[in-house]
């Protein structure tokens, strides 16, 4: 299966929300302020001109509704050069699951 296929299979296992918002991160380049354009319990894309590669590692802070900010990691998992870039979120507790639920829940509406 060529590597792309399976970010494919795992974007269709969950359910991505339009999720237009600032987020920082840091990865190997060093710290960035982006925006991701999407989310969702398992990942997000990053639209950013920073160069990253596939298997990266990058840290994540994304501001709540409530103005709290959640810390997430996650892995570089496909690149598309001076654009952006997809990750998959790594080691989520169940309370970060489930402020990501509620993020993508608050989404939805204003994704109509």
């Amino acid at each position: 299966m060529p590597p792309g296929d399976n970010v494919m299979q795992d974007r269709r296992r969950n359910e991505r929300v339009p999720l237009p918002m600032e987020v920082d991160w840091e990865g190997d380049s060093g710290k960035h302020r982006s925006r991701i354009s999407d989310i969702s319990i398992s990942g997000c894309y990053v639209e950013s001109l920073a160069q990253v590669t596939v298997g990266e590692r990058v840290r994540f802070q994304i501001q709540l509704p409530n103005g709290e900010w959640l810390p997430l990691i996650g892995a570089v998992v496909y690149v598309h050069p001076q654009v952006g870039f997809g990750v998959n979120f790594s080691t989520l507790t169940e309370r970060v699951k489930d402020l990501l639920a509620e993020l993508m829940d608050y989404a939805r509406p204003h994704s109509r």
